[in-house]
């Protein structure tokens, strides 16, 4: 599993590597038709343009192979060396979690013999690697940030890492003599970022009539709820450390956008960077328009169910998982693996019960669901954020007797 990461990251980093040479390319041509309108024809500009978009696509395709290879890696649990020849497989750890889950809620006691007491002292049952990889998995179908960020996944409560900002990097002395003594070059700019892992919980009410169900049926019930309640924690954890950027420009017209793309980042960023924005500001981008009256958000060539501005694709998540900011509809653009590292505990645990919190008087079962992680800002240059209402049309100029006169914005 490991060299399979390893092999997806040197993919990853080639389609990178492949976009960063395309947009050069591009950019040159474009310096050089703003000089000569005719310096390329329109099958060299659709071919560039169609390499460009193919080249975008492959990187983020590598990507997404690549997070779901590290999200398969699980830190092993600690615990004794298990005797040869009595190894559990998978199955068999899945349903002795299940067993003791029912237990639990029958006998009120933790599998150790603990009594379960209701005032949130007790660690719960601690879900397995099998369900946890499940329960990841379900998460992406419910608009997971997630994804998007970088997870590192950690062995200890707290810790601390070294990170050197890529705006921060400095380049090597260029020596013109092969016999030159190499000197020492500036210190890197290195930022300390600690961890600390946190407890996020909720709890959920079930019917007793569940624990006469399946295995199969009771494991598939708790996967899927932990999975939107994974989703909903971790997503408001992510929103929160994205709202420490710096650079919040406000946009009010078609040039503001183009700008947030162009104007606002470091040009190593802009390479890798996307747009982000809710369902509501998603259907107000769909419809600015340029000074030619084509829409300013455009359907990929290789796959028109993904809409880009500028190259660069916009990912639409639903309202109720990234909301509006102070009546505003949001537009993060940047590269967000740079700048939100999640630092993964990776013991989640659930504990039922029958009688605390109301479930003895309403003949339920309160199932409470605790994950462990934390999420911290790693470069605060990797990304902005932009925030808007209504977006005005690009003004449209239209030529007359041999000159240019701007109308209003539509």
């Amino acid at each position: 599993m490991e060299d399979n990461v390893n092999t997806l990251t040197i993919a990853r980093d080639k389609a990178g590597k492949r976009v960063d040479e395309l947009d050069k390319k591009r950019s040159d041509m474009a310096v050089k038709l703003a000089e000569d309108p005719h310096a390329f024809s329109n099958e060299e500009i659709k071919k560039m343009s169609d390499d460009y978009n193919a080249a975008v696509e492959a990187r983020e395709f590598a990507e997404d192979a690549l997070k779901t290879a590290q999200n398969n890696l699980k830190t092993p649990a600690k615990g004794p060396v298990p005797v040869p020849g009595n190894k559990k497989s998978g199955k068999e750890v899945t349903a002795e979690f299940v067993s003791n889950f029912k237990d639990m809620v029958t006998s009120g006691k933790l599998p150790n013999g603990t009594a379960i007491t209701g005032d949130g002292s007790n660690a719960g049952l601690t879900i397995p690697d099998d369900v946890q990889t499940q329960i990841h998995r379900l998460s992406r179908e419910f608009d997971a940030l997630e994804p998007l960020v970088t997870v590192e996944n950690v062995s200890t409560r707290d810790g601390s890492r070294v990170y050197e900002k890529l705006s921060d990097i400095t380049p090597l002395q260029d020596l013109d003599d092969e016999k030159a003594q190499i000197g020492d070059i500036d210190d890197p700019v290195l930022t300390l970022i600690k961890y600390s892992i946190h407890r996020y919980a909720g709890i959920q009410t079930a019917t007793n009539t569940l624990l006469a169900d399946t295995a199969e049926n009771i494991l598939a019930w708790l996967e899927q709820w932990a999975a939107r309640k994974d989703v909903v924690t971790r997503n408001l954890k992510i929103i929160e450390a994205l709202g420490k950027a710096t650079k919040k420009p406000t946009i009010e017209k078609f040039d503001d956008i183009k700008d947030l793309q162009l104007a606002t980042l470091d040009p190593a960023i802009i390479a890798t960077s996307s747009f982000i924005t809710n369902q509501s500001g998603f259907a107000v981008l769909a419809k600015v328009k340029d000074e030619k009256g084509d829409y300013l958000m455009q359907p990929s060539v290789t796959n028109p169910e993904i809409y880009q501005i500028g190259g660069k694709t916009v990912r639409m998540f639903s309202d109720k998982y990234l909301p509006d900011i102070s009546g505003s509809h949001p537009l993060y653009f940047g590269d967000l693996k740079q700048g939100i590292t999640l630092y993964d505990r990776q013991q989640m645990s659930v504990t039922p019960t029958t009688i605390g919190g109301g479930a003895f008087e309403t003949d339920t079962t309160k199932i409470r669901y605790i994950d462990r992680f934390d999420v911290q800002q790693i470069d605060d240059g990797a990304y902005a954020i932009g925030s808007f209402k209504d977006i005005a049309d690009q003004k449209v100029t239209v030529a007359v007797g041999g000159s240019d006169t701007k109308s209003a914005g539509k």
